[in-house]
């Protein structure tokens, strides 16, 4: 475990953290007057290694090599020139720091990049992080790495590695499909309702990219179910239907591979980043990765649990008949902003049929 501490005074500037992959949604802006949560897990912290955030340069601007050197191999609107490596924690894991009033502007409801790093050191005065709160952006605090220092906590309260894929299989941290959504402007304040989860759609929107890939110019089938609901409308009107389909299955833990699957949707780790492979037998199979807990829900479902009443307990095998969790109300929508993202780092995006996708996205 590690505190972030000041690089000018030495102050602590945050509480013990763990270090975790960078969640996919973590550049995702979701829907127009959107209260989205807290994008980090309290106790943890994760590393951005591409620049993001002002100052931005437009493509125009920019030449392509550079683009590529930098692992971007289709045009994008801009280009971050940004220092790389910014660390973003949760707003509740900060610790000795005050916000800048002359830099705490936004572009509508609430904090954002604007005006520059808007929090400094309560005891020296430096300029440390951002606090990002605005709508429809995930709350997090990034630290300005030039302004910070890592120091690991003492030996006795270390970290003892990240746990087995076994074993995050049975911790069990699944990620819901529909959640409650919370808006901005109503005149009697937040309203609610159901949707599709907003990381769900970042998450659709990381693996529809690597699909296309992986197709290589055929159309895809995904298992029947959720995973239908997520990507086969998308697939269907991406990719050709007069050629042989390419098949796509769930594999990880506790799922084996089937030995004729072409393309393989498989579980990043959470602490690590890496995608599970299968051990044996090797496969030669495209891997498309799925953040851990949507892909746990797709493998394995949680049914309709029933619940025990307030007072008493029911008969011996008696369940309570309750409705089932609501649904979203609309089709599910990969996010087009985390595809593009992910398409343009994919080397493969310089094929024309690619090309002609991205340039095509809004249609």
């Amino acid at each position: 475990m590690f505190v972030f501490v000041c690089a000018g005074c030495g102050a602590e500037l945050t509480s013990p953290l763990s270090q975790v992959t960078l969640p996919i949604h973590a550049r995702q802006k979701y829907g127009n007057g959107i209260q989205l949560p807290v994008l980090m897990e309290s106790g943890t912290f994760a590393v951005d290694p591409e620049p993001w955030g002002p100052p931005w340069r437009r493509w125009e601007e920019t030449n392509p090599k550079e683009a590529a050197a930098r692992g971007i191999y289709a045009p994008v609107h801009a280009l971050s020139d940004a220092v790389p490596d910014a660390i973003v924690i949760a707003p509740g894991d900060t610790r000795g720091t005050v916000l800048i009033p002359e830099n705490a502007g936004g572009y509508c409801c609430g904090l954002d990049w604007g005006d520059g790093p808007n929090m400094a050191c309560e005891a020296c005065g430096l300029p440390v992080a951002s606090r990002i709160d605005d709508c429809s952006l995930w709350q997090a605090v990034w630290l300005d790495v030039d302004a910070v220092r890592r120091h690991p906590v003492d030996a006795a309260d270390a970290d003892n590695g990240p746990l087995s894929w076994p074993e995050l299989v049975a911790e069990g941290k699944v990620t819901p499909p529909v959640e409650p959504i919370a808006g901005w402007g109503s005149r009697m304040g937040s309203h609610y309702w159901w949707s599709w989860n907003p990381q769900w759609e970042a998450a659709a929107g990381h693996a529809l990219a690597h699909l296309l890939v992986a197709s290589q110019g055929h159309p895809v089938t995904v298992p029947d179910g959720l995973a239908e609901e997520m990507f086969q409308r998308a697939l269907d009107t991406l990719l050709p239907a007069n050629a042989s389909p390419r098949r796509a299955v769930l594999a990880g833990p506790d799922r084996r591979p089937a030995p004729d699957a072409d393309i393989l949707l498989v579980p990043i780790h959470p602490q690590t980043g890496e995608p599970w492979t299968p051990a044996d037998p090797p496969t030669s199979a495209y891997s498309v990765p799925l953040p851990f807990g949507v892909w746990l829900w797709l493998a394995f479902p949680e049914p309709h649990l029933p619940v025990v009443p307030a007072s008493g307990i029911l008969p011996e095998g008696v369940l309570r008949d309750d409705p089932p969790a609501p649904r979203a109300h609309h089709l599910f929508r990969a996010d087009s902003g985390t595809f593009q993202d992910t398409l343009v780092r994919l080397p493969a995006a310089r094929s024309p049929w690619l090309r002609e996708i991205l340039q095509n996205l809004t249609k």
